[in-house]
């Protein structure tokens, strides 16, 4: 346990749903942890009491990767601790694969003639996850590629193993369901005689819902506050004078409005309290690589690649470095949208930042 997480309180200690199982959290909201092939090697997720129309039965909270191994994790989950009782719809907060990746599986799984298993997303991450699915937009392919060289990434193998990775998304998000049910920001969903309110959250997915519920004391924060790392929000090729980061921070900072003792369940790591100390210490986080970011640009031109290596010191693989690419951009991007760095466009193609 890092120091930062030290002031964080965890309730449940080092408990953790062993594959196949749930932990019961409070009454009827249960842990669900399922394994991911990457360096974050695991996602949680949720299932929550529920009924509607009048048939008992489940919520499920994001649905992990598609592959055998999710898949064989969820049937164990349904043999084991549904209480013999149905799926009724999928919440997905956003549209990355570890999120919706078996959507389409889960639910068409536990549709029948009497109820069809509704998937319930944003518009937004649904309607880019349907886009993702179907081509390499944003996560690998030739523009990706020429996007990272643009920004400094020159090392010829690791831009032809980014050219090369035009089934990346979609060999995890192969379908997405073909109908939903809309989640807005203030949708209030009632799931198990408790309201869930959504707060839309932006810069790390396109429209990110998270669900707190006041009854319950309970957030499921999705990706946008994390307990141990800090929520990756990247600029990619298809928005490339995004600014994802401000949008985070903005977004973090709207979380200050539920009750700091909120018990938060996030999709990495552990279930804690201490959500106001934790938006204090991602706030703080990104201020620091700002002013590392600014450090760096005094003694010249920087362009994304050169700033990565000032703001990940640690050995990177090449999925690891295309986020930190992605990052590392959007501290730039931010910097020079609000005036404190400009930009420009050198004659070898790379785009450099540097001090006004």
């Amino acid at each position: 346990m890092n120091e930062l997480e030290r002031e964080l309180v965890y309730p449940f200690g080092d408990t953790l749903p062993d594959t196949g199982r749930t932990v019961e959290l409070v009454p009827g909201v249960r842990w669900v942890r399922m394994s991911l092939p990457f360096a974050l090697d695991h996602i949680n997720l949720w299932l929550l009491r529920d009924e509607i129309g009048g048939r008992a039965g489940w919520t499920i909270v994001d649905c992990g990767i598609t592959n055998d191994a999710t898949q064989a994790a969820w049937e164990q989950v349904f043999a084991n601790e549904l209480d013999g009782l149905p799926v009724l719809r999928v919440v997905v907060t956003h549209m990355h694969p570890d999120h919706i990746g078996l959507a389409h599986w889960l639910t068409e799984r536990w549709s029948t003639a009497e109820h069809e298993c509704r998937l319930w997303i944003s518009a937004t991450d649904f309607n880019i996850a349907t886009l993702a699915s179907k081509s390499t937009t944003g996560f690998g392919g030739p523009n990706t590629a020429a996007f990272m060289a643009s920004h400094g990434l020159t090392d010829p193998q690791s831009l032809e193993k980014i050219k090369a990775r035009t089934g990346y998304y979609p060999s995890m998000v192969p379908r997405v369901p073909t109908r939903f049910r809309r989640l807005f920001d203030g949708s209030v969903l009632r799931i198990g005689g408790h309201e869930w309110t959504c707060h839309v959250g932006y810069g790390h997915a396109p429209e990110h819902m998270s669900l707190h519920s006041a009854t319950r004391g309970v957030l499921i924060s999705g990706d946008m506050v994390l307990p141990r790392i800090s929520t990756n929000v990247s600029v990619i090729d298809v928005e490339p004078e995004a600014d994802p980061l401000s949008l985070y921070l903005q977004s973090i900072d709207r979380m200050r409005t539920l009750p700091a003792d909120t018990l938060v369940l996030p999709s990495h790591g552990k279930p804690f309290r201490g959500l106001h100390r934790r938006i204090e210490q991602l706030k703080q986080h990104h201020d620091e690589r700002f002013t590392e970011v600014l450090q760096a640009c005094e003694s010249g031109p920087k362009d994304a690649a050169e700033i990565m290596k000032v703001l990940f010191k640690r050995p990177l693989d090449l999925h690891q470095t295309t986020f930190a690419m992605g990052e590392s951009l959007a501290h730039l991007n931010a910097l020079w949208l609000a005036g404190r760095l400009q930009r420009r466009h050198d004659v070898d193609g790379i785009v450099r930042f540097f001090l006004p």
